[in-house]
């Protein structure tokens, strides 16, 4: 019998607050309790540190470099296979609700049904352009006026979505519970906290009130100090028009915490309607990217570091009993691991799916191969590319210097060590895997092409009328609730749950 699935999907949650399922001081009593039965993966690493090419890669088990999705505007081609498409082809019910960053027309990828619009625009508007290097495109560039404006509310465009979304998810749980659809089903839920601005609502703001936790373990770097990818950040993040404090610092990451406390409401009360209409489910746990929460003094995402690139999964199968793997693993490797968990066969598609699945490793197997990273959006002026074995991490960009990083004993990644004679062998082996997997100018070609073609279809689509892309979610008001085509005895049995109690 095939497993059901409930993908729980976050934004921009850093993966070092999950060293082992979320911290002992987070105030997260729900996924406490889901990491204690799941198969937790400390070192799992998004495929490209922003939220569309990240996501794209995610569903369809491939790099950015193959889903041509290559920053927050690229289209996201109807071809590209996702686990959605390939467990729907096996006779899986499939939707989604909440965020997933679709660019283009096709705003489903394989969801039979989709049940809220996105957070996001579906169109190029977004589309940063290499021909213009430091270009900063204000009305869509992210700004530390997130940090300065960190603090409370009651009420916020995120918590909006994010309460909908919920809303949504629990709707649609207690729908599969009384339908007469017998396929299993795979339901993704995606919200957008704890994604920036940092706002919180004030019972969660609260439980941060004494936290240790508020200051970076690194302070801000003079910008002097920092690679030339940082600096790029911090460029694009407009830095010199705010002067940050210890206080902005701490309201922010205050806020942030919190946020994470609203999720972990929110996914408690998505489990408790799965629990309620005694449905069993995989539990995935994932988030597309992290967040540098002003270490070093850098904020948002877009870098290969940690708090950036390293994000939290964790796989509750049904009486999971819990273990802990290191081995780093990729966000690409669910698509895989999700059709083999269904005994779905991927075989069409499998010589272009970069991702491996992760059931070996959750039964106790070894995961040798490198995680590859790719970056090639705002910030960035060529494609930045990274790969992650064992305890070293390697970073390559044609216009900046290598990095090489010992995570295990520099976690904070401070000492760049490519020109080190000690570690000369290291780096000889990752520059080999890099360039064999990867062409450089080419990618860069690659990355130009799409961003010249998208600006120029986005500004003739502006001109006259115009068809946004942006999903529409349909709601048939004459199927719902009572109607008088339905028989009313029907109606109130079939839509209790459970019967006859």
């Amino acid at each position: 019998m095939k497993p059901n699935f409930l993908i729980v999907m976050v934004d921009q949650l850093n993966g070092t607050l999950f060293p082992d399922g979320p911290a002992a001081w987070l105030h997260t009593p729900t996924l406490h309790a889901l990491a204690a039965r799941s198969t937790r993966f400390a070192n799992t690493y998004t495929a490209s540190p922003l939220c569309a090419p990240g996501r794209a890669s995610f569903m369809s088990g491939q790099l950015p470099s193959n889903t041509r999705v290559y920053d927050n505007a690229a289209e996201f081609a109807s071809d590209i296979p996702t686990y959605a498409h390939h467990l729907r082809r096996a006779g899986y019910y499939t939707a989604l609700s909440g965020k997933m960053h679709f660019v283009g027309p096709d705003q489903l990828h394989g969801f039979e049904e989709r049940l809220t619009t996105d957070i996001y625009p579906a169109d190029f508007g977004w589309t940063p352009d290499y021909t213009r290097p430091g270009q900063r495109i204000d009305w869509w560039y992210h700004n530390m006026g997130s940090v300065t404006g960190a603090g409370v509310a009651a009420i916020t465009n995120q918590m909006e979505y994010d309460d909908a979304v919920a809303f949504h998810g629990i709707e649609k749980i207690y729908d599969l519970a009384r339908t007469d659809d017998d396929r299993p089903w795979c339901l993704t839920v995606s919200f957008t906290h704890p994604h920036d601005p940092y706002v919180a609502r004030r019972k969660y703001w609260d439980l941060y009130e004494d936290c240790a936790h508020l200051q970076p373990r690194v302070p801000a770097m003079a910008y002097e100090a920092h690679d030339p990818h940082s600096k790029r950040i911090f460029d694009a993040n407009d830095w010199r028009s705010f002067e940050i404090t210890a206080e902005h610092i701490a309201r922010a990451r205050r806020a942030y915490f919190a946020n994470i406390s609203y999720l972990d409401d929110k996914i408690g009360q998505v489990l408790e309607a799965l629990e309620e209409t005694r449905q069993e489910a995989v539990v995935i746990f994932v988030s597309d990217h992290g967040d540098m929460l002003g270490e070093r003094g850098l904020w948002f995402k877009m870098s290969f570091f940690e708090g950036s690139a390293r994000v939290p999964l964790m796989i509750a199968e049904p009486g999971g009993m819990g273990a802990r793997v290191d081995a780093p693993v990729s966000t690409i490797d669910l698509c895989p691991t999700l059709c083999d968990l269904a005994g779905v066969e991927m075989g069409a598609v499998m010589p272009w799916t970069e991702g491996e699945s992760l059931v070996p490793v959750m039964r106790g197997g070894a995961r040798k191969s490198p995680v590859a990273m790719e970056y090639a959006a705002e910030a960035s002026e060529a494609p930045l590319v990274a790969l992650r074995q064992g305890r070293w991490k390697y970073t390559a960009c044609a216009l900046d210097p290598e990095q090489l990083f010992d995570v295990e004993a520099d976690p904070d990644e401070l000492v760049n060590r490519a020109s080190d004679a000690d570690v000369a062998d290291v780096l000889a082996r990752f520059r080999a895997m890099a360039r064999e997997r990867w062409d450089l100018e080419r990618f860069d070609a690659d990355v130009r092409q799409s961003q010249a073609r998208r600006l120029v279809v986005y500004d003739a689509l502006r001109q006259g009328g115009y068809f946004p892309w942006d999903f529409q979610p349909l709601r048939d008001a004459s199927e719902r609730y009572m109607r008088n085509h339905m028989d009313l005895n029907v109606l109130e049995e079939s839509q209790r749950f459970p019967r006859g109690e």
